[in-house]
């Protein structure tokens, strides 16, 4: 009995060796708090959930302590185990092309093939690249290290991985987090700087509507846009060359299946793959750097800077364009490569100053063509009742339920009342009753389920409310 109890002890000391919580250290703690960050930024404020998620739940497997002697070939940097092949994808740069060859049949190229100007307003945006490579380069990275640090200015996922790849490989974990969790944040970074840029005259320019693009040019622009960006930059050969072959594959009219599966099925498996083996590779050891942190801050750089550059090159050029040519400053944003947020997000906030100022509107247009091809396919519920109500001060009683209301906060013209809408209902002192209609519209929930796989046209569902 007492060699069998020596025995267990001596096996159970030998498993708890091999346990996660014998080998756990601080860092291990943080990434995984880290990763539940994440995931519920994902899941709570749906700040970019395809992407997070992935990234977020990646970083708790790769952050799982574990025995590095015991030869277990589970972790994501041990030569043969199955993180390590799946992370093959990362290392030898083939994830971003086929993730681009899904963006390629995602896009619509119709603006930029009406309007070849706003392309300029792309590249301006990319001056946070060059400023976050500038700023690398003082505080002691090298330039190749720079270089792959820079590239989150352009607020490109797949981009920033397969440089880094090339680039710098001991700071891709870093570099990679860094670009998607600034993507993520898009939303809460870049309307600030907007604001802040513009005044308020520039954000209410409307500007003159793309002319109508033909098919064919449609089809010949990923043509040409191959033979002229690569025969100048070979090197942006396995990004580019899928991105144009992809939007070939959606404007060519008569390889639809293949768009379809490249701009769904494709890019969604590849996202998964890619987004949970680069939040894997944050192990602690390797990513808990001073280096990791200065990444992150000087991904925060580069992307105000990107986002700064892009508006403040608008308000340049309105200063050459004719009136009727102006551009909208708030598009200056769009020219950060976090598609299709960026241009989101000039839309947004522009409609919150105009709400009849469609910024992007070969968007509307291509909305309103999109709820002509969807009219007549989805039911539309609608219910009303007539009330009985007063107005109490700034409050509505409708059949004895109190509704507190808000008055106009700003005014269209300097002489105008602050209104609000229990002006317009008899108020309870008079002794006179008076009636409010009310109706509240619906469609079916399942509107949105077809276009899942298709961000770009997801987008454009949505807009239909408005």
């Amino acid at each position: 009995m007492g060699e069998f109890s020596s025995f267990l002890q001596n096996n159970l000391a030998d498993f708890w060796t091999y346990t996660g919580f014998y080998n756990a250290t601080a860092g291990h703690l943080i990434m995984i708090l880290i990763g539940i960050v994440f995931i519920y930024l994902a899941v709570a404020k749906e700040f970019e959930p395809m992407l997070l998620i992935p990234i977020g739940f990646g970083i708790l497997i790769g952050n799982i302590p574990f025995n590095m002697e015991a030869g277990l070939k589970v972790g994501i940097y041990e030569e043969g185990s199955v993180l390590n092949i799946l992370y093959q994808g990362v290392t030898s740069g083939w994830y971003p092309p086929l993730i681009f060859l899904g963006i390629g049949a995602m896009t619509d190229f119709s603006a930029l093939i009406s309007n070849p100007k706003l392309m300029l307003i792309g590249a301006a945006a990319q001056f946070g690249i060059f400023g976050a490579y500038m700023i690398a380069l003082k505080i002691g990275f090298d330039p190749m290290q720079a270089a792959a640090i820079g590239i989150i200015g352009g607020a490109d996922g797949p981009t920033a991985i397969f440089l880094s790849s090339k680039l710098a490989p001991n700071l891709m974990g870093a570099i990679a987090v860094s670009a998607y969790s600034y993507m993520a944040l898009v939303p809460v970074i870049q309307p600030p700087v907007m604001r802040l840029l513009t005044t308020k005259k520039e954000r209410l320019i409307r500007m003159k509507a793309p002319r109508a693009v033909s098919h064919t040019e449609k089809v010949m622009f990923p043509i040409i846009g191959l033979l002229l960006t690569c025969f100048l930059v070979p090197s942006g050969l396995p990004l580019l060359g899928m991105l144009f072959f992809g939007n070939l594959l959606k404007e060519s009219g008569v390889t639809r299946r293949l768009a379809e599966t490249a701009r769904g099925p494709l890019i969604d498996t590849i996202t998964i793959l890619l987004g949970l083996t680069v939040g894997a590779s944050t192990q602690a050891s390797e990513f808990l750097t001073w280096d990791s942190i200065k990444i992150f801050i000087l991904g925060a750089l580069s992307f105000f800077i990107a986002t700064a550059s892009g508006v403040i090159f608008v308000k340049i050029f309105n200063l050459v364009l004719k009136k009727e040519n102006k551009i909208n400053p708030l598009i200056g944003n769009a020219g950060v490569s976090a598609v299709p947020d960026s241009a989101r997000i000039s839309q947004v906030v522009g409609l919150e100053y105009d709400p009849t100022n469609y910024l992007l509107m070969q968007l509307h247009k291509e909305a309103n063509r999109m709820l002509n091809s969807v009219d007549g396919k989805y039911k539309v519920y609608a219910i009303y009742r007539l009330m009985n109500a007063n107005s109490d001060g700034d409050n509505l009683l409708l059949e004895g339920t109190r509704f507190p209301l808000l008055r106009q906060q700003t005014r269209v013209r300097p002489d105008d009342p602050f209104l609000c809408l229990s002006d317009f209902v008899r108020p309870l002192s008079s002794g006179i009753p008076d009636t409010v209609g009310a109706f509240a519209t619906t469609i079916d929930e399942n509107m949105e389920q077809p276009f899942e796989g298709d961000d770009y046209k997801l987008m454009l569902v949505r807009i239909f409310p408005q």
